[in-house]
């Protein structure tokens, strides 16, 4: 038998085992363990430590006094979550989560007891979302979300046993997940290629979404980052554009609200396409302010801003000549007359992937781009510059002929 070390030692088969002994309230508990709580041996004498200070813990909890957990239906539980948990959430999460809640999960766990719903029940009901019914991954995902937001509620209001809470969100044998992703599901990264770029320059090319187009083909920007922009926020003689609101609709109104993230919250560069093309929208804004001032002022909409005071919709940059605003939905008719005319599959968030990877193409710094998307994590980045694109394919087959 090999050396014991901290309670740790392996025995003659070769696998880990650990005991202790600990005083709660003057008496002594003795414990001594060869396997996990799957009946797994310790096969590595890192794995046993681990093993012992968890159980040191969880001993320590289970004979510390406390009150039993009350029972809760879920609903009880979502209900007072949405009356007192998310009041920092922003407006369109709590949309979202509405949404999931009075759709899918009210009828279906609603009058169930949260202690009652195992972990895979809750696996099985996002297989059968994702493979039977053939929703997307990404808003399959939302439902896993709101599973660990209820169970953490009630986790956290004494709803739900430390055991039960573990196995559905912590053990990582047990914890409710996602299905297996389809070989075919369309998370990928998605740019145009060189030919498809020209063509919808020429498409946008003279329109009134033209500025909008070109925000998300050589900044990146997100669409309600793209309708949210102000005039004020574009410094033309340091050439950037600075992204700290975006646009969004609340109770059926137009508001600007907060970036996405707190990362969202970012200083850009503009080319010098770009930058031009600005100035001139500038320069005509001025003139239609003497030229259509009657026509503007009667068109023009009061808006509510970020701090809560009202601006007009003509100190925006997507405005119109005649201070009609422009949204989020001016985007439809562009995406559904390209796929007609032009057979291209067009989304305005493809624009963004677009110049993340041509960006990536050319060899920009990860964490300069990353600070240009606005993300808040470089692992999301780094996704750019694994994509495949038809001219990252070109770039390859050129290196593989130098060699």
């Amino acid at each position: 038998m090999a050396k014991k070390t901290a309670g740790v030692y392996q025995n003659d088969k070769g696998f880990w085992e650990y005991r202790f002994v600990v005083s709660i309230n003057g008496k002594r508990i003795s414990r001594r363990k060869s396997t996990d709580e799957y009946g797994n041996h310790f096969k590595t004498k890192k794995e046993a430590i681990a093993a012992r200070e968890a159980d040191i813990v969880n001993t320590r909890q289970e004979r510390t006094i406390k009150p039993k957990p009350v029972r809760r239906t879920v609903k009880e539980v979502f209900e007072e979550y949405r009356s007192d948990g998310r009041k920092d959430r922003a407006y369109q999460t709590k949309r979202k989560q509405n949404s999931i809640w009075e759709n899918h999960l009210k009828d279906k766990f609603g009058k169930r007891y949260v202690d009652e719903i195992s972990s895979g029940e809750v696996i099985d009901y996002l297989a059968r979302l994702y493979y039977d019914d053939d929703y997307a991954f990404m808003y399959v995902e939302s439902f896993l979300k709101m599973f660990y937001l209820i169970f953490g509620q009630a986790y956290s209001r004494n709803y739900l046993d430390v055991d039960s809470y573990n196995k559905l969100c912590v053990n990582k044998n047990t914890k409710i997940h996602m299905p297996k992703i389809k070989s075919d599901d369309d998370t990928d990264i998605v740019a145009f290629s060189r030919e498809e770029l020209e063509k919808l320059d020429a498409y946008f090319k003279g329109t009134n979404a033209e500025t909008a187009y070109l925000l998300g083909r050589y900044c990146g920007l997100r669409i309600n980052e793209t309708f949210g922009l102000k005039w004020d926020k574009v410094d033309f003689e340091a050439g950037t554009i600075t992204i700290d609101r975006q646009m969004t609709y609340q109770d059926s109104l137009v508001k600007l609200i907060g970036p996405k993230t707190i990362n969202s919250n970012r200083t850009i560069i503009m080319c010098d396409y770009l930058k031009q093309f600005l100035w001139e929208r500038k320069l005509q804004r001025d003139k239609d302010m003497v030229e259509l001032k009657a026509v503007r002022i009667q068109n023009r909409r009061l808006i509510d801003d970020i701090d809560g005071s009202q601006i007009y919709s003509t100190e925006l940059v997507n405005c119109l000549p005649n201070g009609k605003i422009q949204t989020v939905n001016s985007m439809k008719y562009p995406t559904r007359e390209i796929k007609e005319k032009l057979g291209i599959d067009f989304k305005y968030h493809y624009l963004r992937h677009t110049f993340g990877t041509m960006m990536a193409e050319m060899n920009t710094p990860t964490h300069l781009l990353c600070n240009q998307m606005g993300h808040g994590n470089i692992n999301v980045t780094q996704r750019y510059y694994i994509a495949i694109s038809k001219d990252g394919m070109q770039i390859l087959q050129n290196n593989i002929n130098q060699l």
